[in-house]
């Protein structure tokens, strides 16, 4: 089994509070996780009907059987049971017995917030990331990002492809259908593959309006979705103490490239090398993997991006106290000059950072003005 980096953070929050919530996408390994850092806790499925029907029916009754403690998977489905088990949590006086785990971050902290504010700590878990996986992420490039980083294509014998098409459809039919009471679910699928064709992109949603024919407000609504269900990731602007000939809007990218590249019809590693959105499908990766490393620490996201209204860009913008730190993203292997012009016009602009450049090569190496070149395979555990 390949163990999780969140593992240390987990049994650190578990010594801390009564209870915790264990949140991330489907499939990402939440019970696998709370199983292995929790081996003497009884598991208990909110999926199964029967367990479900009676926690809605009579959920004092349910949660007396598990006083000392209980792992509760997909608890958002049963929101009868938080008033109740505020109840437990105050009574006893025991740490890190009660661990909840959802695929719905919207349901659950909804839920969470009205009965167990204070009495609860957050994780949150996404697939694999590149230090989790070890060895099995040295393969070449395109093949890992095609393949993806949800656990099942890496520890089961299933064709990527196929499992994210059924990933897809599956969570279509059933996290859509609890969010949102959609109706169109055909302009839905519609709207996600056409969220996919803009991976790396601002985010007009005016524009995605209308392409898949309807209104802003669905848009928004829509969005709200796939952010709740951890499909996708806005990537926020940083213009804090800049003018305002900055870009406000917002950056879109995926949690996981796999779901990226089957949305998109690429059916190979192959392919995807000669897309044309390759690069933009690597910047996706280097940005959540980014991501997955602060989650996995039990640290806050404190990534943006920064983009004036004339053209000049920084991928990433790292906020730190207020102290920013540029990282620029190059998807090409070779190191060439032009890698080096936002950075150094960034530095025009009166910051002292220097920054990086994490690229699709293995060289490491600092130049004349201090900014530092970084292949992918040591860029993204490090960063």
């Amino acid at each position: 089994m390949i163990q999780r980096e969140a593992k240390k953070e987990l049994l650190q929050l578990a010594s801390q509070f009564k209870a915790l919530a264990l949140i991330g996408p489907r499939q990402s390994g939440k019970t696998t996780l709370a199983i292995d850092t929790f081996p003497d806790l009884p598991y208990i499925s909110l999926e199964n009907p029967d367990t479900r029907r009676f926690a809605i029916e009579d959920p004092r009754g349910f949660l007396s059987q598990y006083k000392t403690g209980v792992i509760l998977d997909e608890a958002q489905r049963v929101p009868e049971l938080f008033s109740y088990l505020q109840q437990i949590l105050d009574e006893i006086k025991v740490y890190g017995k009660f661990i909840i785990t959802g695929s719905n971050n919207f349901l659950l902290q909804e839920n969470i917030s009205q009965s167990l504010a204070g009495r609860i700590a957050y994780m949150y878990l996404l697939p694999f990331s590149v230090s989790e996986l070890g060895e099995r992420a040295t393969e070449n490039l395109n093949n890992l990002l095609y393949k993806g980083f949800y656990p099942p294509v890496h520890d089961q014998p299933v064709q990527s492809g196929k499992w994210y098409s059924n990933y897809i459809q599956t969570y279509i039919e059933r996290d859509v259908r609890q969010l949102k009471n959609i109706s169109d679910l055909n302009a839905f699928s519609r709207f996600i593959k056409l969220c996919a064709g803009r991976t790396g992109q601002l985010l007009n949603m005016n524009n995605l309006a209308i392409e898949v024919g309807v209104d802003g407000k669905t848009i928004s609504s829509w969005i709200g979705v796939l952010e709740s269900s951890f499909i996708i990731h806005r990537l926020l602007p940083h213009h804090k103490n800049f003018n305002k000939r900055v870009v406000k809007m917002s950056k879109l990218y995926f949690y996981d490239t796999g779901l990226v590249c089957n949305l998109l019809g690429i059916t190979s590693p192959e392919q995807l090398a000669s897309h044309y959105l390759a690069g933009s499908i690597f910047e996706n990766f280097v940005i959540v993997e980014m991501i997955k490393n602060r989650l996995n620490r039990g640290e806050n996201n404190n990534l943006y991006f920064w983009r004036d209204n004339v053209g000049h860009e920084i991928d990433v913008i790292i906020d730190t106290s207020g102290q920013l730190f540029p990282l620029e993203i190059k998807s090409g292997k070779t190191i060439t000059q032009d890698y080096f012009k936002n950075l150094l016009f960034w530095k025009k602009l009166g910051n002292t950072e220097p920054g990086k450049v994490i690229y699709a090569g293995d060289i490491e190496e600092v130049r004349s003005n201090n900014i530092v070149v970084i292949g992918w395979k040591q860029g993204v555990v490090r960063m």
